[in-house]
C-alpha cells in the first residue's frame, strides 16, 4: 500500500508542471539562459578580481593564435581569416604608432563604409590602447563636422569611398586633425595616405601592455546616436559594454560553426559589439555587406552558407516586401521502368504529393520562352511536353527528378532517361557506354547511376556482358575509361553479368539495376570497384563496401 502523501507529493508535482506548462511555458528556457548570463558575468568578475581584465580585443588575439586560419570575415567573396586579421591590424598599429605618435588614451574617428579595412584600423589603433570613434558615414557637412569636434580625435580615418564626404568637409575640418585616407596617393593637402604604408609596414605585434585595460568601466568606444532629437551625440561605450554585447550571440545559442550575416551599418552598436563581438567570443565567421540588400539578401545567405542573420528595425519588412523570383514549375508523376511521365486515363499527367520524387516541368508562354537547340529540331521536340494538364499547353520538360518538402524547399533527386548526374555533373550514359563498348573484350555495356549514403546525385556503375572466350582485364579497363572519360563520367562500380535483361521496348533494363546498387552481399554477379591508387578495378569485397558507406573509402 502506497502511503498516502507519496500520492499527494505526486499529484502536487504534476499540478505544479501542469501550471508552469500552462502559465509559463518558457521557464526553463528562461532559466537556462539566466544560468548562462550568470556564468558569463562570474568570468568576467574573476578576471577582475584577478587584477586581469581579459577585453573582445585579448579575446580576439587569442582566436587568432587558437584558429589561425578560420575564416573570421566574408565580404565580396574574399576571405579574411582570424591570421589575416591580426596581422593587418599589426601593420596598422605599426604605421600609426610610427608615424602619427599615437599614443594610449588618443582617440581616433573613423569614417568608413562597411569593409574589411573597417575593422583592420578599428583593431589595429584598439592595440595601441587609443579610444575609436565611429563615425556615421551618413551624416554629411555641418553634422558631421559637429560629430568629429564632440570626440576630439587626434586623427581621422577615411575610406577611400568617403572621398566626396571629406572634400566637402576638409576646408573647415579642425587643423590639429591628421587626416588620412585609404588609399595609395591623395592630392588633396594635408592629407596622408595608409595604404601604401600599410604595405610596407611590419606584421609584428605592439606591445601587450598599450592595449592592457585597468578599468571595465573605461572608455573604449565613441558611438554616435542617430541624432533625432538635435545633432548626434556620443554615447560612452567602456570595456563591460562591449564584453556585454559580445556575450549576446553565445547566450542565445550561436556556436563557433555558425556564419553570421551582418548587413547593418558596422558604425551601429547591433553591428560592431554585438556581431563582431559575437563573433569574437564564439570564434565564429561573419559576412559584412557594404550595404543592406533587400533584393540580394537570400542569395547572400545561400552563398555563404549563412546560418544566423542580425535582425533590427523593418530589416523583415524589407524582406517580405520583395517581390517573389517566380518561376512556375510543376513536379509531375513519373514512370521510371517506362522512362515517361505517367498519364491518368484521361491522358493528363498528375502532380505528386509533397514529399515524393517527381518530374521538374516549366510551363512555356510569353514570359518564360523556351528558344530550343540549335540544328537538330528533335532534340528540342524531346524537351516538350504537350498537353500537360489540359488541352493546347506546353511544358518544358528540365529531365531533373525533385522532391519538395512540407515547407516548400526543392531538392534535387535523380536525372531521368539516359543520364545522371554526379559531382555536380549530367552524365550520358550512352556516353560512357559508346567508350566502354571500345574494348575488344567488350560484347554490351550497359551504364547507369546508383545511390550512395551522404552522397549528392548519383556514382555512375555499368554492368557489362563479356565477348565469347574473352576475359575481363581489369587494369586495361581502368587504363580505358580514366583516359577516355572525365573523372566525374568514370563508372566507379562494374557489375560481370551473362545476359543483359531488356525492357518490353528492347531497351536495356537500368531500373532493377538502380535499386539493387552495388551490395556484394545482395548480388551474386562479381562486383568491382574502380580503385585510383592502384590503379585498376579491384573485386568488391563486403570490407570495401563497407568503407564506402562509412566515408572512410572517399568516392
Amino acid at each position: 500500500m502506497v502511503p498516502s502523501w507519496v500520492t499527494g507529493a505526486a499529484a502536487g508535482i504534476v499540478s505544479l508542471h501542469l501550471l508552469q506548462k500552462l502559465l509559463f511555458p518558457y521557464f526553463w528556457h528562461d532559466l537556462r539562459y539566466l544560468l548562462k548570463v550568470i556564468k558569463y558575468g562570474l568570468t568576467v568578475e574573476l578576471y577582475r578580481l584577478r587584477g586581469k581584465i581579459f577585453t573582445v580585443l585579448d579575446r580576439f588575439v587569442k582566436q587568432a593564435e587558437r584558429q589561425p586560419h578560420k575564416p573570421f570575415i566574408l565580404h565580396e567573396g574574399d576571405v579574411h581569416t582570424y591570421q589575416d586579421v591580426d596581422r593587418r591590424s599589426n601593420r596598422v598599429a605599426q604605421v600609426f604608432l610610427q608615424q602619427a605618435a599615437l599614443k594610449k588614451g588618443d582617440t581616433v574617428a573613423l569614417l568608413m563604409s562597411n569593409e574589411p579595412d573597417f575593422i583592420h584600423v578599428w583593431f589595429g589603433v584598439a592595440k595601441l590602447g587609443c579610444v575609436v570613434a565611429f563615425l556615421n558615414f551618413n551624416v554629411r557637412s555641418r553634422s558631421l563636422l559637429h560629430c568629429i569636434s564632440s570626440c576630439e580625435p587626434k586623427i581621422l580615418v577615411v575610406g577611400a569611398d568617403m572621398f566626396g564626404t571629406l572634400e566637402d568637409i576638409l576646408p573647415s575640418l579642425q587643423k590639429d586633425i591628421g587626416v588620412w585616407v585609404m588609399t595609395k596617393d591623395c592630392t588633396l593637402p594635408s592629407v596622408n595616405t595608409l595604404l601604401d604604408k600599410l604595405e610596407a609596414a611590419s606584421e609584428d605585434p605592439v606591445p601587450v601592455n598599450l592595449r592592457s585595460a585597468n578599468n571595465l568601466k573605461s572608455s573604449v568606444l565613441y558611438i554616435f546616436t542617430s541624432g533625432t532629437t538635435g545633432l548626434p551625440k556620443a554615447a560612452v561605450i567602456s570595456h563591460l559594454q562591449i564584453l556585454k554585447g559580445a556575450a549576446g550571440l553565445w547566450a542565445f545559442g550561436a556556436t563557433a560553426d555558425d556564419i553570421v550575416y551582418i548587413t547593418l551599418p558596422l558604425y551601429h552598436s547591433a553591428a560592431s559589439l554585438l556581431g563582431i563581438g559575437g563573433c569574437i567570443e564564439l570564434g565564429a565567421t561573419c559576412v559584412i555587406r557594404k550595404k543592406f540588400s533587400a533584393s540580394q539578401f537570400w542569395s547572400d545567405c545561400k552563398k555563404y552558407n549563412v546560418t544566423v542573420i542580425q535582425y533590427i528595425g523593418e530589416l523583415c519588412r524589407y524582406l517580405c516586401k520583395q517581390p517573389v523570383l517566380f518561376f512556375p514549375f510543376d513536379l509531375i508523376k513519373y514512370d521510371f521502368e517506362k522512362d515517361e511521365p505517367i498519364r491518368n486515363k484521361h491522358g493528363w499527367c498528375e502532380k505528386i504529393k509533397k514529399g515524393e520524387a517527381g518530374l521538374l516541368i516549366s510551363k512555356v508562354n510569353a514570359k518564360n520562352p523556351f528558344f530550343g537547340y540549335a540544328g537538330n529540331k528533335k532534340h528540342t521536340e524531346k524537351k516538350l511536353l504537350c498537353e500537360v494538364f489540359k488541352k493546347g499547353d506546353l511544358y518544358f520538360n528540365t529531365g531533373d527528378l525533385m522532391v519538395q518538402d512540407q515547407e516548400n524547399f526543392l531538392y534535387f533527386w535523380d536525372r531521368i532517361g539516359d543520364t545522371y548526374r554526379w559531382k555536380g555533373e549530367n552524365v550520358a550514359t550512352t556516353e560512357v557506354s559508346d567508350v566502354i563498348g571500345m574494348l575488344d573484350f567488350i560484347q554490351e555495356a550497359n551504364v547507369y547511376g546508383v545511390a550512395v549514403a551522404d552522397h549528392e546525385g548519383k556514382v555512375g556503375m555499368v554492368s557489362i556482358i563479356l565477348k565469347p572466350n574473352k576475359s575481363l582485364d581489369l587494369e586495361q579497363m581502368y587504363e580505358h575509361v580514366v583516359t577516355y572519360l572525365p573523372g566525374y563520367a568514370c563508372p566507379l562500380f562494374l557489375r560481370l553479368q551473362e545476359t543483359m535483361e531488356m525492357t518490353g521496348t528492347f531497351k536495356q533494363q537500368k531500373f532493377r539495376l538502380m535499386r539493387e546498387g552495388f551490395n556484394p552481399s545482395a548480388i551474386t554477379d562479381p562486383l568491382y570497384f574502380l580503385h585510383s591508387s592502384k590503379k585498376s578495378f579491384v573485386p568488391l569485397t563486403k570490407e570495401l563496401h563497407d568503407k564506402i558507406l562509412s566515408g572512410q573509402l572517399k568516392l
